[in-house]
């Protein structure tokens, strides 16, 4: 029988496929963790890697943002073969890893013209190519979403949701959403989703919706992410409220008041973002924000757990 997310073992991790990885996120009854990091970013602390500092502090979840999929590296893991760093972050972490891929709008109406970090590299774009090669990397997940200044929409991201679930294959989570507004003038603030755009994603194919948490994106308070929440519930998938707003380097009061605005929602994920410090949120936000969520028992066992049990 599938366990809850928080109470799983390494070894049992690594043997499930994505009907349990759904059913144990189900199951936590919104005490999973998310941990987003700049995969080429240089490694916070020295020489052991953002994804491993982020387990360290709790995180069930890593999500390896800014990964050119088709030439993969993240700081401070080293591999012989560069299509095993993903294969080596989960060895090394015991966690669930998902990838960021983007699927851009060449017809979004930007706001800006800047880009986040070699924006439009092809290696991040939200292809079926892309997909398949972050498929065969071992990604748990594939999250379509948008950096800054990127220009993804919501009807790019419903054009991705479907291609994405046929390139995948069966085992591989889809999950997609914004956490800001990816550079789109229209879709910003309490615009940035509708109840018709989130069906759309999970009739496509998504198994996870990403929302702004109450108090991110502007406009985007408690009650209205709550009936986002409840829209895709009804649509049968899971959410995933994030923090894509570099609020993760805020201070503890203003993560914990966070954490428990999106609590409030009925949301079954919740997403640090990978600012705090660049590439990385700042490890005591990941454990405010853990504790906050499910309590400090849940938080240290998932933080002391040997890899080998």
């Amino acid at each position: 029988m599938t366990k809850r997310l928080l109470d799983t073992t390494a070894r049992e991790l690594a043997t499930y496929g994505r009907g349990e990885v759904l059913a144990s996120i189900r199951a936590s009854e919104g005490r999973v963790l998310a941990a987003e990091v700049i995969a080429p970013a240089m490694a916070a602390v020295h020489d052991v890697s953002n994804p491993e500092v982020a387990a360290a502090m709790g995180a069930d979840l890593v999500v390896l943002n800014l990964l050119d999929v088709q030439s993969p590296a993240v700081d401070a893991i080293e591999v012989a073969d560069a299509t095993d760093v993903v294969r080596e972050v989960k060895r090394l972490t015991g966690r669930l890893v998902a990838v960021n891929l983007e699927p851009v709008d060449p017809h979004a109406d930007r706001v800006t013209d800047d880009h986040f970090v070699a924006g439009g590299a092809s290696g991040r774009l939200a292809t079926q190519e892309n997909v398949a090669a972050a498929a065969g990397l071992g990604v748990d997940a594939v999250v379509l979403t948008g950096n800054p200044g990127m220009g993804v929409t919501n009807d790019s991201l419903a054009r991705a949701v479907g291609a994405t679930r046929e390139a995948a294959g069966p085992n591989v989570v889809v999950m997609a959403g914004r956490m800001h507004a990816a550079g789109s003038a229209s879709q910003a603030g309490s615009r940035i989703v509708d109840d018709r755009s989130l069906e759309g994603f999970v009739a496509a194919g998504a198994d996870v919706v990403l929302l702004p948490a109450p108090g991110t994106v502007p406009g985007c308070h408690e009650t209205q992410v709550r009936g986002w929440v409840e829209t895709v519930h009804a649509a049968g998938a899971l959410t995933m409220t994030t923090i894509g707003t570099s609020q993760e380097g805020a201070d503890e009061d203003t993560i914990r008041r966070i954490a428990l605005m999106a609590k409030m929602t009925g949301t079954d994920v919740h997403h640090l973002g990978d600012c705090g410090l660049f590439g990385i949120a700042l490890p005591e936000n990941l454990l405010a924000y853990s504790i906050a969520i499910r309590g400090r028992r849940h938080t240290y066992r998932r933080m002391a757990m040997s890899l080998l049990r």
